[in-house]
Protein backbone atom coordinates (compact mmCIF):
# COMPACT_ATOMS: atom_id res chain seq x y z
CA UNK A 1 0.00 0.00 0.00
CA UNK A 2 1.39 3.07 -1.05
CA UNK A 3 0.73 6.94 0.63
CA UNK A 4 -1.84 7.99 -1.94
CA UNK A 5 -3.62 4.64 -1.37
CA UNK A 6 -3.59 4.22 2.41
CA UNK A 7 -4.74 8.21 2.29
CA UNK A 8 -7.33 8.05 0.58
CA UNK A 9 -8.73 4.77 1.73
CA UNK A 10 -8.77 6.52 5.33
CA UNK A 11 -10.52 9.39 4.42
CA UNK A 12 -13.15 7.16 2.33
CA UNK A 13 -13.74 5.20 5.52
CA UNK A 14 -13.90 7.64 7.59
CA UNK A 15 -16.58 9.24 5.56
CA UNK A 16 -18.64 6.01 5.84
CA UNK A 17 -17.97 5.96 9.63
CA UNK A 18 -19.48 9.61 9.73
CA UNK A 19 -22.53 8.38 7.58
CA UNK A 20 -22.07 8.94 3.99
CA UNK A 21 -23.95 6.14 1.64
CA UNK A 22 -23.55 7.89 -1.75
CA UNK A 23 -21.21 9.38 -4.31
CA UNK A 24 -20.93 10.34 -8.18
CA UNK A 25 -17.69 9.83 -9.55
CA UNK A 26 -16.19 11.52 -12.75
CA UNK A 27 -13.44 9.75 -14.87
CA UNK A 28 -9.84 10.95 -14.50
CA UNK A 29 -6.13 10.58 -14.12
CA UNK A 30 -5.71 12.15 -10.75
CA UNK A 31 -8.65 11.48 -8.47
CA UNK A 32 -7.51 7.36 -8.99
CA UNK A 33 -6.86 6.87 -6.08
CA UNK A 34 -10.06 8.15 -3.98
CA UNK A 35 -11.93 6.77 -6.67
CA UNK A 36 -10.73 3.18 -6.20
CA UNK A 37 -10.94 3.89 -2.72
CA UNK A 38 -14.76 4.85 -3.02
CA UNK A 39 -15.57 1.78 -5.47
CA UNK A 40 -14.13 -1.08 -2.99
CA UNK A 41 -16.17 0.77 0.07
CA UNK A 42 -18.73 -1.82 1.03
CA UNK A 43 -21.42 1.07 2.94
CA UNK A 44 -21.20 3.29 -0.29
CA UNK A 45 -23.17 3.05 -3.48
CA UNK A 46 -21.18 4.42 -6.59
CA UNK A 47 -22.76 6.09 -9.70
CA UNK A 48 -20.38 6.59 -12.48
CA UNK A 49 -20.73 10.08 -15.04
CA UNK A 50 -19.39 10.84 -17.71
CA UNK A 51 -19.98 14.77 -17.67
CA UNK A 52 -19.44 16.56 -14.33
CA UNK A 53 -21.70 18.63 -14.84
CA UNK A 54 -24.57 16.91 -14.91
CA UNK A 55 -22.58 14.38 -11.83
CA UNK A 56 -22.88 17.54 -9.91
CA UNK A 57 -26.53 18.08 -10.56
CA UNK A 58 -27.25 14.62 -10.13
CA UNK A 59 -25.97 14.34 -6.18
CA UNK A 60 -28.06 18.05 -6.08
CA UNK A 61 -31.07 15.82 -7.00
CA UNK A 62 -29.66 12.48 -4.62
CA UNK A 63 -28.76 14.84 -1.61
CA UNK A 64 -32.42 16.43 -1.82
CA UNK A 65 -34.24 13.56 -2.21
CA UNK A 66 -32.35 11.62 0.81
CA UNK A 67 -31.98 14.54 2.83
CA UNK A 68 -28.51 13.82 3.35
CA UNK A 69 -25.08 14.73 1.93
CA UNK A 70 -23.94 13.17 -1.21
CA UNK A 71 -19.99 13.40 -2.15
CA UNK A 72 -18.68 13.98 -5.73
CA UNK A 73 -14.80 13.04 -6.65
CA UNK A 74 -13.77 14.45 -9.90
CA UNK A 75 -9.78 15.13 -11.30
CA UNK A 76 -7.77 18.37 -11.44
CA UNK A 77 -8.58 20.98 -13.63
CA UNK A 78 -11.34 22.52 -15.42
CA UNK A 79 -13.46 19.17 -14.17
CA UNK A 80 -13.62 21.46 -10.86
CA UNK A 81 -15.47 24.24 -12.40
CA UNK A 82 -17.95 22.31 -13.91
CA UNK A 83 -19.36 21.27 -10.72
CA UNK A 84 -20.04 25.08 -9.90
CA UNK A 85 -23.54 25.63 -11.11
CA UNK A 86 -24.38 23.05 -8.75
CA UNK A 87 -22.65 24.00 -6.29
CA UNK A 88 -24.34 27.51 -6.39
CA UNK A 89 -27.50 25.80 -6.29
CA UNK A 90 -27.01 24.04 -3.74
CA UNK A 91 -25.65 26.46 -1.34
CA UNK A 92 -28.62 29.07 -2.02
CA UNK A 93 -31.25 25.74 -1.64
CA UNK A 94 -29.18 24.52 1.82
CA UNK A 95 -28.51 20.85 -0.04
CA UNK A 96 -25.70 19.06 1.42
CA UNK A 97 -22.87 18.32 -1.10
CA UNK A 98 -19.34 17.20 -0.32
CA UNK A 99 -17.34 17.77 -3.16
CA UNK A 100 -14.00 16.08 -3.50
CA UNK A 101 -11.38 17.61 -6.46
CA UNK A 102 -8.24 15.80 -6.97
CA UNK A 103 -4.79 18.53 -6.74
CA UNK A 104 -1.76 18.27 -8.10
CA UNK A 105 0.86 18.96 -5.51
CA UNK A 106 1.65 22.40 -4.34
CA UNK A 107 5.24 22.02 -6.70
CA UNK A 108 3.07 21.97 -9.91
CA UNK A 109 0.54 24.58 -9.05
CA UNK A 110 1.16 28.29 -10.95
CA UNK A 111 4.43 26.58 -12.90
CA UNK A 112 2.71 25.95 -16.31
CA UNK A 113 1.49 22.33 -15.08
CA UNK A 114 -0.91 20.63 -17.73
CA UNK A 115 -4.57 20.54 -16.29
CA UNK A 116 -3.95 22.40 -13.32
CA UNK A 117 -5.51 25.49 -12.19
CA UNK A 118 -6.41 27.23 -8.79
CA UNK A 119 -8.14 25.38 -7.17
CA UNK A 120 -7.99 26.77 -3.71
CA UNK A 121 -11.32 28.21 -2.12
CA UNK A 122 -12.60 27.91 -5.85
CA UNK A 123 -16.16 27.72 -4.85
CA UNK A 124 -16.01 30.79 -2.83
CA UNK A 125 -18.74 31.59 -0.22
CA UNK A 126 -20.86 29.17 -1.84
CA UNK A 127 -19.32 26.94 0.09
CA UNK A 128 -19.80 26.56 3.89
CA UNK A 129 -16.16 25.19 4.50
CA UNK A 130 -13.32 24.78 2.45
CA UNK A 131 -9.78 22.87 3.31
CA UNK A 132 -7.00 22.32 0.80
CA UNK A 133 -5.95 19.11 2.24
CA UNK A 134 -2.24 18.07 3.17
CA UNK A 135 -0.21 15.79 0.54
CA UNK A 136 -0.13 12.12 1.65
CA UNK A 137 3.26 11.45 3.25
CA UNK A 138 5.54 8.48 2.78
CA UNK A 139 5.87 7.53 6.71
CA UNK A 140 2.88 9.32 7.82
CA UNK A 141 2.59 10.18 11.45
CA UNK A 142 -0.39 9.51 13.53
CA UNK A 143 -1.14 12.66 14.05
CA UNK A 144 -1.38 13.27 10.40
CA UNK A 145 -3.73 10.37 10.07
CA UNK A 146 -5.81 11.70 13.07
CA UNK A 147 -5.86 14.80 11.01
CA UNK A 148 -7.76 12.70 7.76
CA UNK A 149 -10.05 11.24 9.85
CA UNK A 150 -11.37 14.51 11.82
CA UNK A 151 -10.93 16.18 8.43
CA UNK A 152 -13.59 14.02 7.03
CA UNK A 153 -16.05 13.66 10.15
CA UNK A 154 -15.82 17.28 9.85
CA UNK A 155 -16.52 18.04 6.76
CA UNK A 156 -19.67 15.47 6.30
CA UNK A 157 -20.83 16.83 9.49
CA UNK A 158 -20.61 20.44 8.59
CA UNK A 159 -22.46 19.96 5.21
CA UNK A 160 -25.35 17.88 7.12
CA UNK A 161 -26.42 21.28 9.34
CA UNK A 162 -23.25 20.87 12.13
CA UNK A 163 -23.63 25.10 11.99
CA UNK A 164 -27.61 25.15 11.41
CA UNK A 165 -27.94 25.15 8.15
CA UNK A 166 -26.56 22.25 5.29
CA UNK A 167 -24.86 23.13 2.36
CA UNK A 168 -21.39 22.46 0.68
CA UNK A 169 -18.09 21.18 1.91
CA UNK A 170 -14.92 21.14 -0.32
CA UNK A 171 -12.19 19.06 0.08
CA UNK A 172 -9.29 19.72 -2.43
CA UNK A 173 -7.02 16.85 -1.98
CA UNK A 174 -3.60 16.47 -3.33
CA UNK A 175 -1.74 13.95 -4.66
CA UNK A 176 1.67 12.96 -6.37
CA UNK A 177 2.47 10.08 -8.56
CA UNK A 178 1.67 7.06 -8.69
CA UNK A 179 -1.83 7.75 -8.13
CA UNK A 180 -2.37 3.79 -8.66
CA UNK A 181 -1.81 1.41 -5.53
CA UNK A 182 1.49 -0.01 -6.59
CA UNK A 183 4.19 -0.45 -4.45
CA UNK A 184 6.51 2.64 -4.21
CA UNK A 185 9.78 2.08 -2.21
CA UNK A 186 10.05 3.61 1.23
CA UNK A 187 6.45 4.23 1.55
CA UNK A 188 5.32 2.79 5.03
CA UNK A 189 2.41 -0.01 5.50
CA UNK A 190 2.23 -0.38 9.00
CA UNK A 191 0.01 2.55 10.55
CA UNK A 192 1.65 4.36 13.52
CA UNK A 193 0.25 3.95 16.72
CA UNK A 194 -2.41 5.91 18.09
CA UNK A 195 -3.50 6.42 13.97
CA UNK A 196 -6.15 3.65 14.39
CA UNK A 197 -9.84 4.05 13.71
CA UNK A 198 -12.25 3.99 16.54
CA UNK A 199 -15.71 1.57 16.57
CA UNK A 200 -17.85 4.29 15.20
CA UNK A 201 -16.72 7.22 13.78
CA UNK A 202 -13.70 8.73 14.70
CA UNK A 203 -15.07 12.28 15.95
CA UNK A 204 -19.05 12.22 17.07
CA UNK A 205 -20.41 15.48 15.16
CA UNK A 206 -23.59 16.27 16.25
CA UNK A 207 -25.86 18.20 13.58
CA UNK A 208 -27.30 21.75 15.46
CA UNK A 209 -30.37 20.41 16.82
CA UNK A 210 -33.62 22.92 15.94
CA UNK A 211 -33.47 25.92 17.48
CA UNK A 212 -36.63 25.64 19.81
CA UNK A 213 -39.21 28.52 20.32
CA UNK A 214 -38.97 31.32 22.79
CA UNK A 215 -41.37 31.86 24.96
CA UNK A 216 -41.77 35.63 24.97
CA UNK A 217 -41.77 35.57 20.92
CA UNK A 218 -44.10 33.15 20.71
CA UNK A 219 -46.17 35.40 23.89
CA UNK A 220 -45.48 38.59 21.64
CA UNK A 221 -46.56 37.14 18.37
CA UNK A 222 -49.69 34.80 19.67
CA UNK A 223 -51.08 38.32 21.26
CA UNK A 224 -50.42 40.16 17.41
CA UNK A 225 -52.65 36.79 16.32
CA UNK A 226 -54.88 37.29 18.44
CA UNK A 227 -55.70 41.12 17.95
CA UNK A 228 -55.09 41.26 14.09
CA UNK A 229 -58.04 39.46 12.16
CA UNK A 230 -56.83 40.40 9.12
CA UNK A 231 -53.92 38.01 8.30
CA UNK A 232 -52.67 35.86 6.02
CA UNK A 233 -50.15 32.49 6.27
CA UNK A 234 -47.69 32.53 3.37
CA UNK A 235 -45.84 29.22 2.85
CA UNK A 236 -42.59 29.71 0.23
CA UNK A 237 -40.32 27.03 -0.99
CA UNK A 238 -38.88 24.99 1.29
CA UNK A 239 -36.77 22.14 0.29
CA UNK A 240 -37.56 18.82 2.55
CA UNK A 241 -41.20 19.14 2.56
CA UNK A 242 -42.19 18.05 6.83
CA UNK A 243 -45.67 17.10 7.17
CA UNK A 244 -46.24 18.06 10.68
CA UNK A 245 -45.49 21.52 9.73
CA UNK A 246 -47.87 20.99 6.81
CA UNK A 247 -51.00 19.81 9.71
CA UNK A 248 -49.65 22.73 11.85
CA UNK A 249 -49.90 25.43 9.23
CA UNK A 250 -53.49 24.17 8.23
CA UNK A 251 -54.85 23.45 11.95
CA UNK A 252 -52.87 27.10 13.05
CA UNK A 253 -54.90 28.48 9.70
CA UNK A 254 -58.35 27.14 11.33
CA UNK A 255 -57.10 28.51 14.75
CA UNK A 256 -56.96 31.86 13.17
CA UNK A 257 -59.17 31.93 10.53
CA UNK A 258 -55.94 33.37 8.24
CA UNK A 259 -56.06 31.78 4.68
CA UNK A 260 -52.91 29.59 3.69
CA UNK A 261 -51.16 31.08 0.08
CA UNK A 262 -49.11 27.48 -0.53
CA UNK A 263 -46.70 27.55 -3.14
CA UNK A 264 -45.97 24.56 -4.57
CA UNK A 265 -42.91 24.01 -3.54
CA UNK A 266 -43.91 24.36 0.40
CA UNK A 267 -44.90 20.83 0.82
CA UNK A 268 -48.12 22.32 2.21
CA UNK A 269 -50.17 22.45 -1.47
CA UNK A 270 -49.91 18.76 -2.67
CA UNK A 271 -51.22 16.70 0.43
CA UNK A 272 -53.75 19.75 2.51
CA UNK A 273 -56.98 20.85 0.25
CA UNK A 274 -57.41 23.51 2.75
CA UNK A 275 -55.07 26.01 1.73
CA UNK A 276 -55.08 28.60 -1.44
CA UNK A 277 -53.10 27.75 -4.83
CA UNK A 278 -55.17 29.89 -7.23
CA UNK A 279 -53.64 33.27 -6.46
CA UNK A 280 -50.97 33.45 -9.29
CA UNK A 281 -54.39 33.78 -11.54
CA UNK A 282 -57.21 35.90 -9.39
CA UNK A 283 -54.08 38.24 -8.49
CA UNK A 284 -52.71 38.88 -12.09
CA UNK A 285 -52.86 42.99 -12.66
CA UNK A 286 -55.68 42.18 -15.24
CA UNK A 287 -57.57 39.72 -13.03
CA UNK A 288 -61.38 41.44 -12.44
CA UNK A 289 -60.97 40.20 -8.89
CA UNK A 290 -58.00 41.76 -7.82
CA UNK A 291 -59.64 45.05 -6.58
CA UNK A 292 -61.54 43.16 -4.22
CA UNK A 293 -59.17 41.39 -2.47
CA UNK A 294 -58.74 42.26 1.24
CA UNK A 295 -55.53 43.73 2.16
CA UNK A 296 -53.80 41.53 5.54
CA UNK A 297 -52.37 43.71 8.64
CA UNK A 298 -50.41 41.00 9.50
CA UNK A 299 -48.84 38.29 7.23
CA UNK A 300 -47.27 35.31 8.91
CA UNK A 301 -44.34 33.75 6.37
CA UNK A 302 -42.54 30.50 6.52
CA UNK A 303 -40.41 28.97 3.96
CA UNK A 304 -38.30 31.17 1.01
CA UNK A 305 -39.46 33.59 -1.47
CA UNK A 306 -42.69 32.78 -3.03
CA UNK A 307 -42.81 31.60 -6.67
CA UNK A 308 -45.48 33.52 -7.47
CA UNK A 309 -45.00 36.75 -8.89
CA UNK A 310 -48.16 38.28 -8.45
CA UNK A 311 -48.50 36.80 -5.49
CA UNK A 312 -45.56 38.94 -4.14
CA UNK A 313 -46.36 41.94 -6.06
CA UNK A 314 -49.78 41.53 -3.96
CA UNK A 315 -47.86 41.39 -0.91
CA UNK A 316 -45.70 44.22 -1.30
CA UNK A 317 -48.94 46.71 -2.13
CA UNK A 318 -50.63 45.54 0.81
CA UNK A 319 -47.79 46.76 2.25
CA UNK A 320 -48.61 44.66 5.98
CA UNK A 321 -48.03 46.72 9.41
CA UNK A 322 -46.61 43.06 10.27
CA UNK A 323 -45.02 41.04 8.50
CA UNK A 324 -43.34 37.75 10.68
CA UNK A 325 -40.94 35.43 9.26
CA UNK A 326 -40.03 32.02 10.46
CA UNK A 327 -37.28 30.45 9.13
CA UNK A 328 -35.34 27.24 11.32
CA UNK A 329 -31.94 27.61 9.09
CA UNK A 330 -31.69 31.33 9.50
CA UNK A 331 -31.07 32.09 6.39
CA UNK A 332 -32.99 35.45 5.25
CA UNK A 333 -35.50 35.18 2.53
CA UNK A 334 -37.08 38.96 1.83
CA UNK A 335 -36.76 40.95 -1.43
CA UNK A 336 -38.93 43.31 -1.05
CA UNK A 337 -37.55 44.25 2.53
CA UNK A 338 -41.44 44.13 4.33
CA UNK A 339 -40.45 41.54 7.13
CA UNK A 340 -40.72 43.59 10.65
CA UNK A 341 -39.52 40.74 12.56
CA UNK A 342 -37.57 37.64 11.44
CA UNK A 343 -37.60 34.54 13.83
CA UNK A 344 -34.71 32.12 13.76
CA UNK A 345 -36.69 29.11 15.10
CA UNK A 346 -37.88 25.81 14.21
CA UNK A 347 -40.70 26.09 11.59
CA UNK A 348 -42.58 23.08 13.03
CA UNK A 349 -41.93 23.97 16.70
CA UNK A 350 -43.17 27.46 16.43
CA UNK A 351 -46.49 26.73 15.16
CA UNK A 352 -46.56 24.14 17.28
CA UNK A 353 -45.96 26.29 19.68
CA UNK A 354 -48.66 29.14 19.04
CA UNK A 355 -51.36 26.51 18.42
CA UNK A 356 -50.96 25.91 22.21
CA UNK A 357 -51.09 29.42 23.23
CA UNK A 358 -53.88 30.45 21.07
CA UNK A 359 -55.76 27.09 22.96
CA UNK A 360 -58.57 25.47 21.54
CA UNK A 361 -61.09 28.09 20.17
CA UNK A 362 -61.49 28.58 16.53
CA UNK A 363 -61.78 32.20 14.87
CA UNK A 364 -64.29 32.63 12.08
CA UNK A 365 -63.05 33.94 8.77
CA UNK A 366 -64.42 37.62 8.10
CA UNK A 367 -65.69 39.29 5.21
CA UNK A 368 -61.89 40.09 4.34
CA UNK A 369 -60.48 36.78 4.35
CA UNK A 370 -64.07 35.64 2.50
CA UNK A 371 -62.97 37.76 -0.72
CA UNK A 372 -59.28 35.49 -1.27
CA UNK A 373 -61.92 32.45 -0.57
CA UNK A 374 -64.24 33.68 -3.50
CA UNK A 375 -61.95 34.29 -5.68
CA UNK A 376 -59.96 30.95 -4.83
CA UNK A 377 -63.40 29.28 -6.04
CA UNK A 378 -63.91 31.19 -9.19
CA UNK A 379 -60.48 30.83 -10.28
CA UNK A 380 -61.17 27.07 -10.26
CA UNK A 381 -64.44 27.25 -11.50
CA UNK A 382 -63.38 28.97 -14.54
CA UNK A 383 -60.12 26.39 -15.26
CA UNK A 384 -62.75 23.89 -15.01
CA UNK A 385 -64.56 25.35 -17.77
CA UNK A 386 -61.95 25.92 -19.87
CA UNK A 387 -61.43 21.94 -19.30
CA UNK A 388 -64.57 21.11 -19.70
CA UNK A 389 -64.86 23.44 -23.52
CA UNK A 390 -61.68 21.42 -24.72
CA UNK A 391 -58.49 23.73 -24.03
CA UNK A 392 -55.63 22.16 -24.89
CA UNK A 393 -52.18 23.99 -24.29
CA UNK A 394 -48.86 23.75 -21.87
CA UNK A 395 -50.62 24.49 -18.84
CA UNK A 396 -53.39 21.55 -19.45
CA UNK A 397 -50.61 19.23 -19.94
CA UNK A 398 -48.86 20.34 -16.45
CA UNK A 399 -52.63 19.84 -15.23
CA UNK A 400 -53.12 16.39 -16.35
CA UNK A 401 -49.46 15.40 -14.68
CA UNK A 402 -50.64 16.46 -11.18
CA UNK A 403 -54.21 14.58 -11.98
CA UNK A 404 -52.37 11.70 -12.98
CA UNK A 405 -49.82 11.03 -11.00
CA UNK A 406 -50.48 8.57 -7.68
CA UNK A 407 -49.98 9.71 -4.29
CA UNK A 408 -46.51 9.71 -3.11
CA UNK A 409 -45.21 10.17 -6.21
CA UNK A 410 -41.92 12.49 -7.26
CA UNK A 411 -42.49 15.43 -9.92
CA UNK A 412 -39.33 17.78 -10.91
CA UNK A 413 -40.38 21.06 -12.30
CA UNK A 414 -38.11 22.43 -14.38
CA UNK A 415 -37.27 26.14 -14.94
CA UNK A 416 -38.32 28.49 -16.59
CA UNK A 417 -42.10 28.33 -17.91
CA UNK A 418 -42.78 24.51 -16.48
CA UNK A 419 -42.46 25.27 -12.30
CA UNK A 420 -44.42 28.65 -13.15
CA UNK A 421 -47.34 26.56 -14.72
CA UNK A 422 -47.03 24.31 -11.30
CA UNK A 423 -47.37 26.85 -9.43
CA UNK A 424 -50.51 28.76 -11.62
CA UNK A 425 -52.65 25.59 -12.79
CA UNK A 426 -51.85 22.82 -9.98
CA UNK A 427 -55.17 23.12 -7.67
CA UNK A 428 -54.86 22.40 -3.79
CA UNK A 429 -55.62 18.81 -3.22
CA UNK A 430 -55.11 16.13 -0.17
CA UNK A 431 -53.18 13.66 -2.68
CA UNK A 432 -49.88 14.17 -0.81
CA UNK A 433 -47.03 14.72 -3.79
CA UNK A 434 -43.30 15.34 -3.79
CA UNK A 435 -42.59 18.42 -5.99
CA UNK A 436 -39.23 19.60 -6.74
CA UNK A 437 -37.61 22.40 -8.74
CA UNK A 438 -34.02 24.10 -8.68
CA UNK A 439 -35.33 27.54 -6.82
CA UNK A 440 -32.17 27.96 -5.79
CA UNK A 441 -30.50 29.91 -8.13
CA UNK A 442 -33.39 29.08 -10.72
CA UNK A 443 -31.49 28.19 -13.70
CA UNK A 444 -31.98 25.62 -16.48
CA UNK A 445 -29.09 24.06 -16.00
CA UNK A 446 -28.82 20.77 -14.92
CA UNK A 447 -32.36 19.65 -14.38
CA UNK A 448 -32.79 16.78 -16.27
CA UNK A 449 -29.76 15.76 -13.51
CA UNK A 450 -31.56 16.60 -10.74
CA UNK A 451 -34.71 14.88 -11.26
CA UNK A 452 -32.90 11.75 -11.81
CA UNK A 453 -30.77 11.87 -8.77
CA UNK A 454 -34.20 12.37 -6.98
CA UNK A 455 -35.35 9.39 -9.09
CA UNK A 456 -32.78 7.30 -7.77
CA UNK A 457 -32.82 8.67 -4.28
CA UNK A 458 -36.54 7.69 -4.31
CA UNK A 459 -36.39 4.83 -6.28
CA UNK A 460 -39.65 3.02 -4.75
CA UNK A 461 -41.51 6.13 -6.23
CA UNK A 462 -42.92 6.80 -9.81
CA UNK A 463 -40.81 9.64 -11.22
CA UNK A 464 -41.98 12.32 -13.55
CA UNK A 465 -40.17 15.66 -14.80
CA UNK A 466 -41.58 18.54 -16.69
CA UNK A 467 -39.24 20.71 -18.61
CA UNK A 468 -38.97 23.11 -21.05
CA UNK A 469 -37.39 22.72 -24.80
CA UNK A 470 -34.17 24.67 -23.70
CA UNK A 471 -33.91 23.25 -20.50
CA UNK A 472 -33.62 19.78 -21.91
CA UNK A 473 -31.38 20.76 -24.34
CA UNK A 474 -29.12 22.37 -21.52
CA UNK A 475 -28.86 18.81 -20.22
CA UNK A 476 -29.31 16.72 -22.84
CA UNK A 477 -26.26 15.05 -21.52
CA UNK A 478 -27.73 14.03 -18.32
CA UNK A 479 -29.93 11.29 -20.05
CA UNK A 480 -27.18 9.50 -19.86
CA UNK A 481 -28.01 8.83 -16.38
CA UNK A 482 -31.28 6.81 -17.31
CA UNK A 483 -29.65 3.74 -18.91
CA UNK A 484 -26.47 3.80 -16.88
CA UNK A 485 -27.96 4.54 -13.09
CA UNK A 486 -31.13 2.70 -13.69
CA UNK A 487 -33.57 5.16 -13.25
CA UNK A 488 -36.76 5.16 -15.04
CA UNK A 489 -38.31 8.84 -15.66
CA UNK A 490 -41.44 9.74 -17.45
CA UNK A 491 -40.31 13.51 -19.65
CA UNK A 492 -42.89 15.94 -20.12
CA UNK A 493 -41.17 18.15 -23.35
CA UNK A 494 -42.81 21.80 -23.24
CA UNK A 495 -41.31 22.30 -26.92
CA UNK A 496 -42.17 26.24 -27.66
CA UNK A 497 -39.04 25.69 -30.11
CA UNK A 498 -37.36 28.65 -27.87
CA UNK A 499 -37.19 30.59 -24.75
CA UNK A 500 -41.49 31.23 -24.76
CA UNK A 501 -41.07 32.89 -21.32
CA UNK A 502 -39.21 35.92 -22.49
CA UNK A 503 -42.72 36.60 -24.20
CA UNK A 504 -44.05 37.50 -20.94
CA UNK A 505 -41.40 40.50 -20.97
CA UNK A 506 -40.99 43.82 -22.04
CA UNK A 507 -38.45 43.44 -24.57
CA UNK A 508 -41.10 41.04 -26.95
CA UNK A 509 -41.63 44.21 -28.46
CA UNK A 510 -38.44 45.17 -30.26
CA UNK A 511 -37.76 42.81 -33.41
CA UNK A 512 -35.98 41.80 -34.71
CA UNK A 513 -33.43 41.45 -31.79
CA UNK A 514 -35.98 39.72 -29.97
CA UNK A 515 -36.48 36.85 -31.97
CA UNK A 516 -33.09 36.08 -32.71
CA UNK A 517 -31.43 36.93 -29.59
CA UNK A 518 -34.21 35.99 -26.56
CA UNK A 519 -36.59 33.32 -28.04
CA UNK A 520 -33.74 31.98 -29.94
CA UNK A 521 -35.79 29.40 -32.31
CA UNK A 522 -33.94 25.91 -32.65
CA UNK A 523 -35.67 24.01 -34.25
CA UNK A 524 -34.25 20.49 -32.64
CA UNK A 525 -35.99 17.06 -33.44
CA UNK A 526 -35.85 15.51 -29.88
CA UNK A 527 -37.25 12.21 -31.29
CA UNK A 528 -33.13 11.82 -32.16
CA UNK A 529 -32.55 12.87 -28.65
CA UNK A 530 -34.98 9.88 -27.34
CA UNK A 531 -33.14 7.65 -29.36
CA UNK A 532 -29.63 8.66 -28.02
CA UNK A 533 -30.75 7.70 -24.68
CA UNK A 534 -32.70 4.78 -25.36
CA UNK A 535 -36.00 6.87 -24.28
CA UNK A 536 -39.65 5.89 -25.88
CA UNK A 537 -40.53 8.98 -27.97
CA UNK A 538 -44.38 9.91 -28.39
CA UNK A 539 -45.47 13.28 -29.58
CA UNK A 540 -49.19 13.88 -27.49
CA UNK A 541 -51.43 14.78 -30.51
CA UNK A 542 -54.06 15.76 -27.87
CA UNK A 543 -55.12 15.67 -24.66
CA UNK A 544 -56.79 12.43 -24.66
CA UNK A 545 -53.42 10.86 -26.49
CA UNK A 546 -51.48 12.98 -23.93
CA UNK A 547 -53.05 11.47 -20.66
CA UNK A 548 -53.28 8.07 -21.80
CA UNK A 549 -49.45 8.14 -22.51
CA UNK A 550 -48.50 9.28 -19.62
CA UNK A 551 -50.64 7.22 -17.48
CA UNK A 552 -49.21 4.18 -19.01
CA UNK A 553 -45.55 5.51 -18.88
CA UNK A 554 -45.64 6.45 -15.15
CA UNK A 555 -47.93 2.98 -14.62
CA UNK A 556 -44.96 0.61 -16.64
CA UNK A 557 -42.26 2.77 -15.01
CA UNK A 558 -41.15 2.94 -18.52
CA UNK A 559 -38.73 5.51 -19.51
CA UNK A 560 -40.81 7.94 -22.03
CA UNK A 561 -40.21 11.31 -23.60
CA UNK A 562 -43.41 12.54 -24.16
CA UNK A 563 -43.30 15.95 -26.33
CA UNK A 564 -45.88 18.54 -26.01
CA UNK A 565 -45.44 20.88 -29.16
CA UNK A 566 -46.74 24.49 -28.42
CA UNK A 567 -46.89 27.92 -29.68
CA UNK A 568 -45.59 30.48 -26.64
CA UNK A 569 -47.77 33.05 -27.71
CA UNK A 570 -51.25 30.93 -28.51
CA UNK A 571 -50.16 29.53 -24.84
CA UNK A 572 -50.20 33.46 -23.52
CA UNK A 573 -53.49 33.87 -25.12
CA UNK A 574 -55.02 30.91 -23.39
CA UNK A 575 -53.66 31.96 -20.21
CA UNK A 576 -55.00 35.47 -20.90
CA UNK A 577 -58.87 33.65 -21.39
CA UNK A 578 -58.85 31.81 -17.96
CA UNK A 579 -57.81 35.47 -15.96
CA UNK A 580 -60.56 37.26 -18.71
CA UNK A 581 -63.16 33.98 -17.19
CA UNK A 582 -63.48 35.09 -13.53
CA UNK A 583 -65.80 37.65 -14.60
CA UNK A 584 -67.80 35.06 -15.61
CA UNK A 585 -67.84 33.05 -12.98
CA UNK A 586 -67.80 35.56 -10.26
Amino acid sequence: MNRNTLYAEILVDELARAGLRQVCLSPGSRNTPLVLAFAKHPQIAVTSHLDERSAAFFALGMALGLNAPVALVCTSGSAAANYFPAIVEAHQSRVPLLVLTADRPHELRHSGANQTIDQIKIYGDFALWSVDAALPEAVPTALGLRNVRTLAARAFAVANGAQARKGVVHLNVPFRPPLEPVAVPGDGVALPVGATARADAFVGMTAAEPIPPNAAVVERVTRLLADTPEGLIVCGPMWQANPNLAAGIVALAQRTGYPVLADPLSGVRFGQAQVLGGYETFMHPHSPLLAGLARPKLVLRVGGVPTAKWLNQYLDQAAPAQVIHVRGDGVWADDSHRVSEFIHADETGFVQALLAALGEGQRARGDGHDSLWAAERATWAAWDQMLNNGAWFDAVAVHDVLDLLPAGATLFAGNSLPVRHVEQFGAPTDKRLNVYANRGASGIDGNVSTALGLGLARRGQPLAAILGDVTLYHDMNGLLAVRRCGVPVTLVLLNNNGGGIFHRLGVKDFEPEFTEHFVTPHDLNYSHVAGLYGLQHIVAESRAHFRAAFAASIEQRASTLIEVRTSALSDLAERAKLIAALKAVT
